[in-house]
């Protein structure tokens, strides 16, 4: 009796965790149908903040379940398919009527084919990679892009040319996120073993260049993220052709 109540019942801290990213995605929601386009940039990063923490806090506490694993997913896509979605589209793309709204429609649908195929891949995958843009760093380049906007460089472009880099911008990373473009997962860092005091400085000095410029570094970061996926795939595919190209040679 006992033992059948425990399996049905979840792992606090990991789930509650991931409530708190859920609640950040929600509240980037209200800010953005409040005009309020920084505020809502900010919490979706520190939506990604928590989601980054309770998978980890998971497998380092052994208490991943299936149960978190679907909650993760519906939580992400709150706060990276729709929250980024509609930040986006109050922002800059509400003006263009039916091509704004269908634009944000088709980021948000990736979003979730890209949850969904990440979910059945559990296990069978390389862990080291994932297949298409993340949805955490697929938001992150929109928020960027609205948060570094907001701050740094407001009223540097054509107001023109700015709605058609936002629009690329949502295109581009709801494609990517469905793509096979492979982008490195970071998974196979070690956290819980000893690690050089080079590196400690080095995390320190990171953060303390982001704590100065956070939303045009975080734009760059996630921006460069987004190349890379490209970079390592175009090479991966050259690599495979003149490997055939050898194996076909007499």
């Amino acid at each position: 009796m006992n033992t059948k109540q425990l399996k049905k019942g979840i792992y606090l801290l990991p789930n509650i965790l991931t409530t708190f990213g859920l609640f950040a995605g929600f509240l980037a929601i209200i800010l953005a149908t409040n005009e309020q386009y920084s505020e809502a940039a900010i919490a979706i990063f520190i939506a990604m903040l928590w989601d980054g923490l309770d998978g980890r806090v998971a497998r380092l506490t052994n208490t991943q379940s299936e149960f978190g694993e679907q909650y993760d997913s519906m939580a992400d896509m709150v706060s990276f398919g729709v929250a980024p979605a509609l930040l986006m589209y109050f922002y800059l793309l509400k003006d263009l009527g039916k091509l704004g709204w269908i634009v944000v429609f088709v980021y948000v649908a990736a979003g979730a084919l890209r949850l969904a195929r990440f979910n059945t891949q559990i296990g069978v995958k390389d862990k080291r990679y994932f297949q298409g843009l993340p949805s955490p760093a697929a938001a992150a380049l929109i928020a960027g892009f609205v948060w570094s906007r907001e701050i740094i460089w407001a009223g540097a472009l054509n107001e023109q040319y700015l709605v058609m880099s936002a629009w690329i911008i949502v295109v581009s990373a709801g494609i990517l996120m469905v793509s096979n473009v492979r982008y490195y997962s970071f998974k196979d860092i070690n956290f819980k073993g000893r690690s050089s005091f080079k590196l400690l400085l080095i995390a320190t000095l990171i953060l303390v260049v982001i704590s100065l410029w956070p939303s045009a570094i975080l734009f760059l970061f996630f921006f460069t993220y987004t190349l890379s996926g490209l970079i390592i795939t175009i090479i991966e595919v050259r690599k495979k052709r003149l490997l055939k190209k050898k194996a076909n040679k007499p």
